[in-house]
């Protein structure tokens, strides 16, 4: 029976830390959110035409920013994760290797 290697972890299967990912996304927003407050001071400022531009980025401006906002830890599809169902009736060896049929 050939050994198996041990599972090797490679520093590039490391997710980011909670902490740093919710401080991007929070400065995402408030990145967006002075975006928006610019629009709306814009708007208040500015001539007819531009007026009305400013104000509709100030009315989409907030569900983009709250979408990626929320935009958080998805589980990624990895393809190199394999999961072994053993059949009723049969135990695994220490090896995780199959006990051969009786």
């Amino acid at each position: 029976m050939p050994d198996r290697d041990p599972e090797v972890h490679r520093i590039t299967d490391a997710e980011v830390p909670l902490s740093e990912e919710q401080a991007g996304r929070t400065r995402r927003y408030l990145v967006s959110m002075g975006i928006r407050t610019a629009c709306l001071v814009g708007a208040v400022l500015a001539p007819s035409p531009w007026r009305w531009i400013l104000v509709v980025g100030a009315v989409i401006l907030p569900y983009f920013a709250v979408v990626a906002a929320n935009a958080g830890r998805e589980r990624s599809d990895r393809g190199d994760v394999t999961v072994v169902a053993l059949r009723p009736g049969r135990r695994a060896l220490s090896g995780g290797a199959e006990k051969p049929p009786a």
